[in-house]
């Protein structure tokens, strides 16, 4: 027996930016994803994950009551017949692991939980997402809640500022475009909670805020509007200068053998490249206006492909 799939998610725009009143617009992945199951007889995999469980579904019995209540009884009975989270998403990756994993939880266990065939209101996206937040906070210290809320609903999110959340469509895909997002694979795993730790650190710069509120949240902003509609010459210029921004600003969450990779898109305008994510490793995100060129110039890696213009 096993619960519904959860997809993984890519944040386009609004990395660190959401925490700070951003923009941001998420979309599913659906290259990888995750479900509930259940192993009569474990693997060293699954009885890894029944043991997570335990100690999350422990911090689940501790949140704040008011917020979410969760099926105790039925948690308990699950985990003692080998309940655990058969996943292909990539763990530290940036494309939301612990996402699903919230997501799924959720949708099994919650009482009196918000559907997806609901009809979701401003209201309750922002109460969903709080209640993400608090469930994820588990796996990172500090949380959006944006990631399960996109594999929770499977839809593209737009978030607008903290309280302006809203499922949005995207332009449809150019399958012939010679434009694409691609995923590249930096080797290493990413852990999300130093890098966050490493930015709330930065934000008592004075500087560092100048350069996030002054170039940093207006790049990703129009990054975001461009990309929805549907302008290319605008977003590929945005990015561009975001990419600027992320290497000369964010240099401790790129993984070092890419500060030059990075550089070189930019100056070539062969691709450029952002966080996915929290960065210090797993995904980075690359745009380009012409796919062939930036495999060229990026022989040595693997593109993954998300969308094409």
């Amino acid at each position: 027996m096993k619960g519904p799939l959860f997809y993984s998610k890519i944040l386009l725009f609004g990395e660190y930016g959401i925490i700070k009143d951003s923009k941001g617009l998420s979309i599913p992945y659906n290259s990888y994803n995750g479900a509930l199951k259940y192993s009569k007889k474990h693997t060293p995999h699954s009885k890894k994950s029944n043991n997570k469980l335990k100690d999350y579904f422990s911090f689940l019995f501790n949140l704040k009551k008011e917020l979410v209540v969760f099926n105790v009884k039925k948690m308990a009975n699950d985990l003692s017949r080998g309940l655990y989270f058969d996943s292909s998403i990539p763990m530290g990756y940036g494309v939301g692991s612990s996402g699903a994993l919230v997501a799924a939880v959720y949708d099994s266990y919650a009482e009196e939980k918000i559907t997806v065939l609901e009809n979701l209101t401003r209201d309750k996206l922002i109460r969903l997402k709080d209640i993400f937040a608090e469930m994820e906070s588990f796996f990172h210290g500090k949380s959006s809640g944006l990631d399960p809320l996109n594999s929770y609903l499977s839809l593209p999110i737009l978030i607008s500022s903290k309280n302006e959340i809203e499922a949005t469509g995207i332009p449809s895909q150019n399958l012939q475009g010679t434009g694409a997002v691609f995923l590249l694979d930096s080797g290493k795993v990413g852990e999300t909670a130093p890098m966050v730790q490493i930015f709330m650190d930065k934000m008592k710069e004075e500087g560092f805020r100048k350069m996030l509120y002054g170039q940093f949240i207006k790049y990703t902003d129009s990054c975001v509007d461009n990309f929805l509609n549907g302008d290319i010459k605008s977003l590929f210029k945005n990015t561009k200068q975001l990419s600027k921004v992320v290497l000369n600003n964010f240099k401790p969450m790129i993984p070092k053998k890419f500060h030059q990779i990075w550089a070189s898109g930019i100056e070539s305008n062969a691709y450029y490249l952002k966080l996915c994510g929290s960065g210090g490793g797993g995904y980075i995100l690359g745009f380009t206006e012409n796919l062939e060129r930036a495999k060229k110039a990026l022989s040595a890696f693997k593109l993954e492909i998300v969308y094409t213009f």
